[in-house]
């Protein structure tokens, strides 16, 4: 990479780092917080609605903020017909569904339902007014700004919701806090953002990015069925509380991931797009971003699942103790999900979202028969599939790496097995030492120390390049 997109580059991932970093450990604060105030069942009530609320919302944004990124220069009427058609979608989706709350409510067989389904998905319509603000400030890599503005929203959200849980509102607490947070996002986007709408709609250039859009929008809606898939089936078949424990465990595993997905996120596509035409640089540029991934996310990620028993027994408490094998079990899911975020990356830089889209459909098609089929064999069994599906997909992805830059296995294995590999013997050799420890605070903080200490060691032995150039950047040197 030239100088200039390495310190671009190097910059956001820093930003991104701080981002989402901070979000999740405000996240991770407020969540024992909210875990010790309420139950499983609040938890299971709220994440029953989670899949209609995550459709909804991808509906909402269709693919515009990809397909803004993907042109090489986004004028005024192309953001000001995203800007429209999302209001547009927004407020004709929220219609919808606050018809469809008693069906909701009757299909899962609970009345209270209907009124939390219908405050709740607000959130659609406050959102569709901040949509073309957001992308504006993700084209443009202003990855400071948009670190202000999640801060500050999840603190306001999560000092509302905390507030309103210890003043005994259950699961309504969830639900404030959640259409508080988009509504904070929204304003913070249009105070950032110096781009504003005018009153001259022409939806025509929103129609022309519908083409490439609307496959990252069937994509989007697959994959959030297939990642909702465990709530549905179990707040229909389960009950509200396994519904609650399994939802626990899927949250940590996904703020631990979301926080090395979102760094990503927000720096891959708009760096990728812009080497996309040097086949030879951009191959080049994925591979140093697949080798900081797995440098960050295995030992992370996998760590999470080690300390997993202790971490829920500290932070949440015995009632949430069942939590603790599921967690130790998506740890793995959560490993590798940065890795299928990297791959998707590469296909959408690449122009070809068909690809992403059809690669996506399937394994989410997959899922959802597999979880479908195996629900009346019990939790365990779900998610072990759930598991090893993604986890052999990364191969399918590699195939269209292999198809569309020319990166060979052996040189993607190359990249990441290492890092894998010195992962889980630090793990394991941490595990087996640390066995005699009984009290459960000083094994928690002994595996942390323990780990860290081991796997940072073994890198900077071993002369890892990627923790050399990342220690170089933070000293000052845009090397990365």
């Amino acid at each position: 990479m030239d100088k200039t997109l390495k310190s671009r580059a190097a910059k956001g991932f820093l930003w991104g780092v701080l981002n989402n970093g901070t979000v999740q450990l405000l996240g991770a604060l407020f969540g024992i917080a909210m875990l010790r105030l309420l139950d499983p069942t609040d938890y299971g009530k709220y994440a029953k609605l989670l899949v209609f609320a995550t459709i909804a919302g991808t509906m909402q944004e269709s693919g515009f903020t990809a397909a803004l990124c993907n042109l090489k220069e986004p004028t005024h009427r192309d953001y000001n017909a995203v800007f429209w058609c999302n209001v547009c979608i927004g407020t004709i989706l929220y219609c919808i569904l606050f018809f469809c709350a008693p069906f909701i409510a009757n299909f899962y067989g609970d009345a209270d339902l209907v009124p939390l389904s219908r405050y709740l998905f607000l959130g659609f319509f406050i959102s569709s007014l901040g949509t073309a603000q957001r992308a504006y400030l993700f084209i443009h890599l202003m990855n400071r700004e948009s670190c202000i503005i999640a801060v500050t929203s999840i603190l306001i959200s999560n000092i509302v919701g905390v507030t309103m849980a210890w003043m005994g509102c259950a699961y309504w607490a969830l639900a404030t806090q959640n259409i508080l947070f988009i509504l904070v996002v929204a304003l913070m986007n249009w105070y950032y953002s110096p781009w504003r709408p005018s009153f001259r709609i022409d939806f025509r250039p929103a129609w022309k990015m519908f083409g490439f859009g609307s496959k990252l929008l069937l994509t989007n809606i697959v994959n959030r069925l297939s990642s909702n898939a465990f709530d549905f089936l179990l707040g229909k078949y389960y009950g509200d509380h396994l519904t609650g424990i399994y939802s626990n465990a899927r949250k940590w595993d996904d703020m631990g991931s979301n926080t090395i997905n979102g760094m990503l996120v927000g720096v891959a596509q708009p760096v990728l797009s812009q080497v996309r035409d040097d086949q030879d640089r951009y191959r080049q540029v994925f591979r140093k971003m697949l080798r900081f991934v797995s440098f960050i996310s295995f030992p992370c990620l996998l760590g999470l699942g080690l300390i997993a028993h202790e971490f829920i027994l500290v932070v949440a408490g015995s009632k949430w103790e069942a939590s603790a094998e599921f967690l130790t079990m998506l740890s793995i899911y959560g490993a590798i999900f940065p890795l299928l975020t990297l791959y998707s990356q590469m296909t959408i830089s690449q122009g070809r979202s068909n690809i992403n889209m059809w690669c996506t459909i399937c394994l989410s098609a997959l899922v959802l028969i597999g979880l479908i089929v195996l629900y009346p064999f019990g939790l365990y069994a779900m998610v072990t599939y759930f598991i090893t599906l993604n986890v052999l997909w990364l191969f399918v992805w590699q195939f269209f790496a292999w198809r569309l830059i020319r990166l060979r296995l052996r040189d993607a294995l190359r990249d990441v097995l290492p890092f894998l590999f010195i992962s889980v013997a630090v793990l394991s050799f941490t595990w087996w030492i640390t066995q005699p420890i009984q009290n459960t605070w000083l094994l928690l903080i002994s595996k942390i120390l323990l780990a860290s200490v081991l796997y940072i060691s073994i890198m900077w032995l071993s002369g890892a390049r990627i923790m050399q150039e990342s220690i170089s950047f933070l000293r000052g040197k845009t090397n990365i």
